[in-house]
């Protein structure tokens, strides 16, 4: 069903609020009607708190805009292409901005950009008025966000909250069912695509918590504690894979640690935990697995030093993690199922983390740039034609180079864009030319709107055709550009569609020639920004928490299976993007791996310490070496050169051999690490098998 009752109900709130907006507008005789009716369209939003917020952060950005423009354009007026270079350096520089906060609060940034190129570029020719009009373009575009806000908080509203209560209860659903079946059955074609899955609920997830605080429902849901299920959730994903390899490695494991493995897998599978004894039950449960481990630990440890004792070892530490992981987003969970719900003590000192994201510094500086040109080229054509409209091409310039510049190829999101804008004006000639000469009085108006404004609605309201919605709203309401006098004019009506034709034209030209990227590359840039990470933490141990850097290398995992698609694999079919995703989540374990040997590094003896010191020094040379590759092959290749991949593994084992000797206590985490490093960089290398120790 193409427009099912929720859509039909967010289209139908739409109208209204766009109806109201340009009622007042009309009434308060503001100099753009059209705008507010606009505004509303390009506002609104099926959750109630992702419309506040980027209500907000849109007036917010458009008050930052105005002031813009009104100081620039007096001073400059007289220079128009100095105004010119600095109105396209300006809008590009917020793009800039906006691209490297990837939250609500990125509209402030982007909205003070084009604001000004809106505001500013149309009054060269009356600079004296610029104040008055860019206040009355902050009252239009308020006029719509308060319209906006309003009617669809107070009818039928959607709340975050719930959003978010439905994307937990899956997270936590899909993960368990995925965590119980890795460690009873192991890795499977399926199973890669749940990781890639569960990489983007976690993303998904904390992107939508982002909107809380604007949130209108009474819950209990905070934005602290959703961050911390996020993070604790997050933790599970490098876990079960470690614990997936260490499991197939072993092949034969002990009857104990096998028993372990199987009631963990039966305690995490259970069925959502809602009734207060029943979690409290399986709370205690628990705790009875994760002392079992610890006391199974404790024996592994003091066996002699093999190979199978360090897989043990090794898949005994990441259960005890995988255990705290699990029951602490359970708690995260439960608390912020009750009404009145608090976290445990434990916890809250935890909650209060920000996720960290992959920024890309180098592509939001190129996004600028064609922001920039595209505009930069509109005016000149503008100045040295003397085109009447060309304002309103620089103007669409800067509004469609700025809407899809977060995406790795923008240009085909714009030529959708341009096309569906083109496909309304036909739609707004018919109105102006036909329907609006025959009608009086703003009731008829508001009927003879609502066919073409609530089939935009419905559109807008599907995830699926929202963009295209937009388009059409965007290219019906600029045509109309409806006046509290109506006036149609078949010349001036195609000189400004042309205008905006142009605009978009321009915003695709300058995308295409300076900011384009295919897929692959995108991804392997993210990789090879993961694996910088990699050697940043190799050479600063204590430069990132273990959560910090599981949220932005996990977030990097999430950027390349975006970019690999998410239909699942087929048996035996590689996807090139799906295996870069795979290699950074590599690339996450060796973090975590690294991040534990630091901690071990200082409750072992100075001899372990610097062995622990050399297989970090070690491990910054190969990723040195891996950042200089470029072709495909070697991304893609997890070994070294033979010496340098001789003298790591080397000293992966000679840091065994030394951390073997430490108290248990002190050395498992430390020997667990080693043991994870060996197999995540030389899984083909023979077992570890001990070194000759020079005689004393």
């Amino acid at each position: 069903m193409m427009f099912p009752a929720r859509n039909l109900i967010f289209s139908f709130n739409t109208f209204v609020a766009a109806m109201l907006a340009l009622y007042i507008a009309f009434a308060l005789d503001l100099p753009r009607p059209f705008w507010a009716m606009l505004t509303v369209y390009i506002t609104a939003q099926p959750l109630t708190g992702a419309l506040r917020s980027k209500a907000v952060y849109r007036v917010i950005g458009t008050i930052l805009g105005g002031a813009a423009a009104v100081v620039l354009v007096p001073s400059f007026v007289t220079a128009p292409l100095l105004l010119s270079l600095i109105i396209a350096s300006w809008t590009g520089f917020c793009l800039y901005l906006s691209l490297l906060d990837r939250t609500p609060r990125a509209y402030v940034f982007m909205l003070a950009g084009y604001t000004t190129a809106i505001i500013g570029f149309p009054s060269v020719n009356a600079p004296q008025a610029i104040f008055e009009t860019a206040l009355a373009r902050v009252e239009e575009i308020s006029l719509g966000i308060i319209c906006a806000s309003l009617v669809h908080i107070l009818f039928l509203p959607r709340d975050v909250a719930q959003a978010l209560n439905e994307k937990i209860d899956r997270l936590l659903a899909d993960g368990q069912a995925w965590i119980a079946q890795a460690l009873t059955k192991g890795a499977d074609v399926s199973a890669k695509f749940d990781r890639r899955r569960l990489a983007k609920d976690a993303t998904d997830l904390h992107l939508v918590s982002t909107h809380l605080p604007f949130d209108t429902a009474n819950l209990p849901l905070r934005r602290d504690s959703v961050r911390l299920l996020n993070a604790r959730f997050s933790y599970i994903l490098p876990l079960i894979t470690a614990l997936e390899d260490r499991l197939k490695e072993l092949q034969t494991p002990p009857p104990d640690l096998a028993a372990l493995v199987a009631d963990i897998s039966a305690w995490v599978g259970r069925d959502e935990l809602k009734g207060a004894a029943e979690f409290a039950g399986a709370t205690r449960l628990g705790d009875t697995l994760l002392n079992r481990c610890r006391a199974l630990r404790v024996d592994t440890v003091r066996q002699a030093c093999t190979w199978d004792m360090l897989l043990s070892l090794s898949i005994l530490v990441r259960l005890e993690d995988l255990i705290d992981a699990v029951q602490d987003s359970r708690d995260v969970a439960a608390a912020l199922r009750q009404t009145g719900g608090v976290l445990p003590p434990r916890l809250k000192s935890l909650a209060t983390g920000r996720r960290t994201l992959h920024l890309d510094h180098g592509m939001a500086a190129l996004s600028g740039l064609a922001l920039t040109a595209a505009v930069m080229a509109c005016c000149l054509i503008w100045i040295f034609t003397a085109w009447p409209e060309g304002a309103t091409a620089a103007v669409m310039a800067s509004v469609f180079a700025s809407f899809f510049a977060a995406q790795d190829d923008p240009a085909p999101a714009i030529i959708g864009f341009l096309v569906w804008s083109v496909l309304a004006m036909p739609l707004a000639a018919l109105y102006l030319f036909a329907i609006l000469p025959a009608i009086d009085g703003f009731p008829m108006l508001t009927l003879a709107l609502a066919p073409a404004l609530l089939l935009v609605g419905g559109l807008q309201a599907s995830p699926k055709w929202g963009p295209r919605g937009i388009a059409l709203a965007i290219g019906f309401a600029g045509a109309l550009s409806l006046q509290e006098t109506f006036s149609a004019d078949m010349p001036n009506f195609l000189n400004g569609n042309l205008a905006q034709i142009c605009g978009v034209a321009m915003a695709l030209i300058m995308t295409r020639l300076l900011r384009s990227v295919g897929a692959g590359w995108a991804a392997r840039r993210v990789l090879n920004r993961g694996r910088r990470a990699v050697l940043d933490l190799a050479q600063r141990p204590g430069a990132m928490t273990p959560d910090r850097w599981i949220s932005a290398m996990l977030d990097r995992v999430d950027l390349i299976n975006m970019r690999a698609g998410f239909a699942e694999p087929m048996a035996g079919a590689e996807d090139e993007v799906g295996d870069f995703g795979d290699l950074a989540l590599a690339d996450l374990r060796i973090g975590l791996n690294l991040l534990d040997l630091k901690r071990a590094a200082d409750r072992v003896s100075p001899a372990s310490t610097r062995a622990i010191h050399a297989v970090q020094t070690h491990v910054a040379h190969l990723y040195e070496r891996r950042l200089t590759e470029s072709d495909v092959a070697a991304l893609k290749s997890s070994s070294a050169p033979p010496d340098e991949a001789t003298n790591l593994l080397a000293a992966i084992d000679k840091a065994i051999s030394r951390i073997a000797v430490s108290p248990p206590d002190d050395g498992a985490r430390g020997l667990a690490a080693l043991t994870g490093l060996r197999r995540n960089l030389f899984s083909q290398a023979p077992p570890y098998a001990g070194i000759a120790e020079p005689a004393a």
